[in-house]
């Protein structure tokens, strides 16, 4: 049984409002912080919305999702998150951005808070450095869509102490979750074959080999993926792939990690995927994916 109580999730945007969903619906109280208030009034919409669904498709009982958004809190001051007794961080993968607002958190935070990353490229370790807490800060890579999703990659940086990692492990079980441990090493086990994988169907549209629909219906047909690469990529956002790209090429130097032009040319022209309405398919809204 866990001892946590009061979650805090750093971040708004598509991971981070998926992971509140998992905290919120298993019993939490959920803080949600962003810089912008836009940011937060979007994800709690989204979260309304995925939650209805999830009540019209059976998966929830209709009566508890009042109860549910009761716990769901969100603030644009970071002080508000003084009583979680954890906080995911759930931002740009940026080690400068990461230890910025680690620092903030430790002068705000407890002792006993714990700190995790959601990160999927960058060394828990190094991450930690920067946090003023090395020793209770720990890897929670959910997989996305968060909400949707049973997966956290767990990692332990180097000084992550073996009661911290313990009481995180506790914690995922709690929120309904399947962790596997990994080491702290570059992609963890996902994104080590995920980010070339979909470089290399990027790669394929860029070369005109197929069209993008027809790559996602090869891949879900033929290998039994659930969403094809493309669709996957367009609700990770070109932004947020291009980002994924810089840190995993910079960590392993591996081609196939390098982000493809296509990217940065669709970035430029605001084709960004599902958050904007135009990626590699065409959405009639940007809901969040599952509502």
């Amino acid at each position: 049984m866990t001892s946590i109580k009061t979650v805090g999730i750093a971040g708004a945007g598509t991971m981070g409002a998926g992971i509140a969903i998992v905290a919120a619906r298993a019993g939490f109280v959920t803080k949600v912080y962003d810089t912008r208030d836009e940011a937060l009034a979007n994800a709690r919409a989204q979260t309304n919305a995925f939650l209805d669904k999830s009540a019209q498709r059976g998966k929830l009982p209709a009566d508890s999702i009042p109860e549910i958004m009761s716990r769901w809190h969100g603030t644009t001051d970071l002080a508000d998150l003084h009583d979680c007794d954890i906080v995911i961080e759930a931002v740009f993968e940026d080690l400068r951005v990461k230890h910025e607002l680690f620092k903030q958190l430790d002068a705000v935070c407890p002792p006993h808070t714990l700190f995790a990353s959601n990160t999927s490229t960058i060394s828990i370790t190094e991450i930690a450095g920067g946090s003023g807490r090395p020793d209770r800060f720990v890897g929670m890579h959910f997989c996305l869509p968060a909400q949707l999703m049973k997966l956290i990659e767990m990692s332990a940086g180097l000084t992550t102490s073996d009661a911290t990692f313990e009481e995180a492990w506790r914690f995922a079980r709690a929120l309904g979750q399947k962790p596997v441990r990994t080491q702290d090493t570059p992609g963890f086990i996902l994104n080590y074959f995920l980010i070339p994988f979909n470089n290399d169907a990027i790669r394929l549209v860029e070369q005109g080999v197929a069209e993008a629909a027809d790559i996602d219906v090869a891949i879900k047909t033929a290998l039994g993926y659930p969403m094809g690469p493309l669709e996957l990529l367009d609700l990770i956002g070109m932004d947020t792939q291009k980002l994924l790209c810089a840190a995993m090429y910079d960590l392993t130097n591996e081609p196939r990690a390098a982000c493809p032009p296509l990217v940065r040319r669709m970035i430029a022209a605001g084709w960004l995927g599902k958050k904007t309405g135009k990626g590699f398919h065409t959405y009639g809204d940007t809901k969040m994916f599952g509502a």
